[in-house]
């Protein structure tokens, strides 16, 4: 019985085949211009037109947001001892949502540095230092940033301090960040992955299939924004009782769905779920659950590392 119940999670080949099927045309139905506002996968433009160079030199701060924690990061770059071309960094982590802000003061006082920003969340970019946030996800819900520049937004928070300067030059997804990164390790990497608290993806693109960008020479890296696959019924055959539950009892109900089947935000909830149908059913816990079984958000996904 128990094994009936946990069947139900195994796709077949062909199951695999219709998601991944359908999953390309929406991407495709996203790169154009017409059909770009109904599709679900909405891959936005990055405005990164370019993999790095190698010859990047200079100090930078990062600020890393989009997770369960926000990271402030002084990265150096340049060549080492051995003329070998090198990345150093120095980060702080802060959870969410403690001051993010704590402890960067003083690093910053006497220097103005280049500021990049991680931005783990939807935005519709007008340049690499311009974007929209169009909606939240993962459990975020903060009032009065969704429709705004979120460049903007930390830039006025940075000049309310008044205690140092820094230059925002750059507002990249986090998927965008991990290719970019993981290009200097090897030079064939174009295609950057999440599958943490969330899950998304992007890639490089050839400019002529990026509809919402003028122009037709060279490559962008597009930020697919995957994890909203689904909101046109697209999963819906594949949805278990469990994913229902997760996604009705969200903060974005019908949004984010794919997200919400993989993502590490959810999988926690999912298995507390299953591990409630199991106690229904009279095959764990001689069919007794505890309170803290029955609460909401009280599986933590981590525990689930914790056990394997």
């Amino acid at each position: 019985q128990v094994e009936k119940i946990l069947s139900e999670f195994r796709l077949k080949e062909e199951d695999l085949k219709k998601v991944m099927y359908r999953m390309q045309k929406e991407m495709d139905r996203g790169l154009k211009l017409e059909t770009h506002e109904e599709a679900s996968v909405k891959m936005l433009p990055t405005y990164v037109r370019s993999t790095p160079e190698g010859s990047e030199v200079g100090d930078f701060l990062s600020l890393d947001l989009g997770g369960t924690n926000f990271r402030v990061m002084l990265v150096k770059v340049g060549e080492g001892e051995e003329g070998q071309w090198k990345v150093k960094t120095k980060h702080q982590m802060y959870s969410i949502p403690e001051d993010a802000m704590t402890g960067t003061a003083e690093m910053m006082k006497h220097k103005k540095l280049p500021l990049g920003f991680t931005f783990s969340f939807p935005v519709r970019h007008e340049d690499i230092d311009k974007g929209i946030l169009l909606n939240w996800t993962k459990g975020f819900k903060a009032s009065g940033a969704e429709g705004n520049n979120v460049v903007g937004l930390l830039r006025d928070a940075i000049k309310r301090r008044g205690d140092f300067e820094m230059d925002v030059v750059a507002m990249v997804n986090d998927t965008v960040a991990t290719m970019i990164s993981c290009y200097y390790e090897d030079h064939r990497c174009e295609v950057g992955m999440i599958v943490g608290t969330g899950c998304n993806a992007c890639y490089m693109e050839e400019m002529q299939n990026v509809e919402l960008v003028e122009g037709d020479e060279g490559r962008m890296c597009v930020n697919t924004e995957w994890g909203a696959f689904g909101a046109s019924g697209e999963l819906d055959e594949f949805l278990l009782e469990y994913d229902r539950v997760v996604d009705e009892t969200s903060l974005n109900p019908g949004q984010q769905l794919y997200e919400k089947i993989i993502g590490g935000k959810y999988m926690g909830e999912i298995v507390r779920l299953v591990l409630l149908k199991l106690v229904d059913e009279n095959l764990l816990f001689n069919g007794e659950a505890s309170e803290k079984l029955k609460t909401r958000g009280t599986f933590e996904t981590r525990f689930m590392s914790q056990i394997e």
